[in-house]
């Protein structure tokens, strides 16, 4: 799973998602993309299992696709069965916040009715609810 290359710290605090997104609403780049709905924390997992059935449905057609969702929050965990007590565990997996308004992913050079069907595949891999959103010629 993709993870950063280093961070500050090893270990992070749980913290909360508050508020709705300000930055990263708006499609910057490419013609179509999905907007998140509610608030959560999506792990390397789902954004790769994105990304795939994403790329596998387009059949590599266009200059591809771009996630901004960054995996940059470790997760620690304990092992099985293990008491109480005796510190945090290791750190386990890698997740991202998500605010609701924030765009996810974005895809490009595809038709709008293949971007639509491709990108409902992604969102079905995504444990929040998404919104298509599509770019306004200027």
């Amino acid at each position: 799973m993709l993870q950063p290359m280093r961070t500050k710290f090893r270990k992070a605090h749980k913290g909360r998602i508050k508020g709705i997104a300000t930055s990263g609403v708006d499609l910057a780049f490419g013609q179509f993309g999905l907007k998140a709905l509610e608030p959560e924390r999506v792990t390397a997992r789902q954004i790769e299992a994105a990304r795939r059935a994403l790329t596998r449905h387009m059949k590599r057609a266009g200059p591809g696709l771009d996630s901004h969702l960054s995996r940059r929050i470790p997760v620690s965990k304990k092992p099985l069965e293990v008491r109480m007590g005796s510190g945090k565990g290791a750190p386990e997996l890698w997740v991202t916040r998500v605010k609701p308004a924030e765009s996810c992913s974005r895809s490009m050079g595809v038709s709008a009715a293949m971007a639509r069907e491709a990108l409902g595949l992604a969102a079905a891999k995504l444990p929040i609810k998404t919104r298509f959103i599509e770019r306004i010629a200027e």
